[in-house]
């Protein structure tokens, strides 16, 4: 089956094309990863996965979405989240990180707790102060949002020495994979969409000023992470708007000039810019955003990995066997659901005797089937 097969990009091999999407956990303090990450990501491992992302991971502690996000913009990080990336290798599975800035959306609280700003209010009841938030320019992320101070050069240099030097640490962390998080309304969105930059210096403008920070971020990165090792970036490939926003078109374009700063991958998603503008209703939907995985493929010349709503076996294997996309990413089923990789060969037919499943899972597993037929039998009519 397609989606059981190996790929490989730069020198590492996947063992099959089922990724685990990034999912903030907002159980960090400081930025460090603890037992916590380690359970929630190591059970992922078992499952069957063949790539692992922990979730966004802020280059900078300004760059956090809310108080509770993992960090690595000091060397103090390094080692929980080493210890995840050893185990994920351990485990047959290619450890990977994405690293973001939340930029205007920085400050906020976790969502069972509101999805507000973070205030005064929750110095008292958590320990949690807010702080100010950066973005290309002055507009809040949303009605009840206070305006975050619009960034100088300095800002945007420190920015790309935030993303370079985490870049460093994830490689000495362990980990083999690295997506730069660029999609959703996060900081490196923000400065690509044109719904959001109004700069009229070098970083606004036309798509060259408004790209011109991603390009940047991707060259650094280069710069320290190995070059056997693969580099991808989250685009939000639109962001559904009547007018004036990111469209797929410009995705297509902006994949071809990260291809040329040495990015390999790049992950389709969409939407999720806030602001004024209000969006068109998406049509959300299984695969919805696929198109946009082979249109990147197709036109750009370069790998994808579809996301949103995929969580059928059998379509799975359609993207990857049309190729539409390279490998596809999957989230919520999974914290649903941590075996659906394995239960997904099961499916396909891939796995009929649970020779897939570590073996201490398998060889339970299979005493079971076999004690579950003798009952059958013996309860058959004579």
């Amino acid at each position: 089956m397609a989606l059981f097969s190996p790929f490989t990009l730069r020198g590492v091999t996947f063992p099959n094309r089922i990724a685990v999407s990034p999912m903030s956990q907002y159980a960090a303090r400081e930025g460090c990863a603890n037992d916590y990450h380690f359970a929630h990501l190591a059970r992922f491992a078992l499952g069957g996965a063949g790539l692992v992302l922990t979730e966004a991971t802020a280059v900078e502690a300004r760059g956090r979405r809310t108080p509770g996000d993992l960090g690595l913009w000091e060397d103090g990080q390094i080692e929980g989240l080493a210890r995840i990336a050893q185990f994920l290798e351990q485990e047959g599975v290619v450890p990977g990180i994405q690293l973001g800035h939340a930029g205007r959306k920085a400050s906020e609280r976790r969502p069972w707790h509101g999805e507000t700003p973070v205030t005064e209010e929750d110095i008292e009841l958590r320990g949690e102060a807010p702080w100010l938030a950066i973005a290309p320019i002055s507009e809040p992320y949303g009605e009840v949002w206070p305006a975050p101070r619009r960034m100088t050069s300095d800002d945007i240099g420190d920015v790309r020495v935030g993303f370079r030097d985490a870049a460093a640490r994830a490689w000495e962390a362990g980990f083999r994979f690295l997506e730069v998080y660029a999609a959703h309304g996060f900081l490196l969105h923000q400065f690509y969409s044109p719904a959001c930059n109004t700069r009229d210096d070098d970083y606004g403008g036309d798509f060259a000023g408004r790209t011109r920070l991603l390009l940047e971020v991707a060259s650094d990165i280069r710069s320290v992470w190995p070059d056997q090792l693969p580099l991808s970036f989250r685009l939000s490939a639109t962001d559904w708007l009547e007018e004036g926003g990111w469209k797929i078109e410009d995705t297509v374009e902006l994949a071809k000039a990260l291809k040329q700063q040495g990015v390999d991958m790049v992950v389709c998603s969409s939407g999720a810019l806030g602001g004024p503008k209000k969006p068109v209703l998406m049509p959300v939907g299984q695969g919805f955003q696929v198109p946009f995985a082979e249109a990147v493929r197709r036109e750009a010349d370069l790998a994808s990995m579809a996301v949103g709503f995929i969580w059928d076996p059998q379509f799975a294997d359609e993207i990857i066997r049309e190729g539409r996309a390279d490998m596809i990413a999957v989230a919520r089923e999974l914290l649903y659901n941590p075996n659906w990789p394995l239960q997904a060969a099961q499916a396909l037919g891939q796995d009929t005797d649970f020779s897939m499943w570590r073996p201490q899972f398998g060889w339970w597993l299979n005493k079971r089937e076999r004690l579950v037929k003798k009952l059958r039998l013996r309860d058959e009519p004579k």
